[in-house]
């Protein structure tokens, strides 16, 4: 494991292969990951950022031969732990190809925004995390060699931003969803992700099953 501090107080450990023995998350983790790009049939899964929403980002970064992750697999099918995510559909997909587990209990801020946030259509992480916690995040590494045997810091920093505020996003969310009465037609929404996830990786990705024609 390797530590390096980060901006704001905040800390990243780095994992590889998998999380370490005896890790907690009593409100729930925040979820990332990085890949070789966007499709999950074809670019490999290489690290995955979590958080207690504690200020303490852990990154495991994934060996393309090694997706083992005992600990990993254990915490993202417990039932007990909310897995919060923003735009969660890609993320339970790639997770499934490369770990095979189907996440769930999910959150995803980004469907919350856009059941509360209709006012505009800017429901990108970068957008929502400015508006609602008035924090700027960089997205200059957004496109980078995340397949990269040595992780440079300015990724490890980003890839840790991703996670670190989605506890805090929810939370301000979550006041907006009962505000417009919507809590009960989102946690509908993200109960479907996991079946979602299953029609991307089966072929409909592109095909609403649900339409007419």
């Amino acid at each position: 494991m390797k530590y390096f501090p980060a901006k704001k107080a905040n800390a990243i450990e780095l994992h590889k292969g998998d999380l370490p023995d005896g890790l907690k998350f009593p409100d729930g983790v925040a979820i990332d990951t990085e890949t070789q790009g966007l499709n999950p049939l074809r670019d490999r899964l290489c690290v995955a950022q979590l958080s207690n929403g504690d200020g303490v980002c852990h990154l495991v970064q994934f060996a393309p031969d090694d997706y083992a992750a005992p600990n990993l697999r254990k915490l993202l099918t417990d039932p007990d732990v909310a897995k919060i995510f923003h735009f969660a559909r890609f993320d339970v997909a790639i997770l499934k190809q490369y770990l095979d587990v189907t996440v769930n209990p999910v959150y995803c801020t980004k469907i919350a925004s856009k059941l509360v946030r209709t006012y505009t259509d800017r429901h990108g992480l970068k957008d929502v995390t400015k508006e609602l916690l008035g924090i700027d995040l960089s997205k200059e590494q957004q496109s980078s060699d995340w397949a990269a045997e040595e992780l440079s810091a300015e990724q490890l920093r980003y890839a840790a931003a991703d996670v670190l505020n989605l506890h805090a996003i929810r939370e301000r969310l979550n006041v907006m969803l009962m505000r417009e009465g919507r809590m009960e037609l989102a946690e509908q929404c993200f109960g479907f992700l996991p079946a979602r996830a299953e029609l991307d990786l089966a072929g409909w990705s592109e095909t609403d099953i649900f339409s007419h024609s």
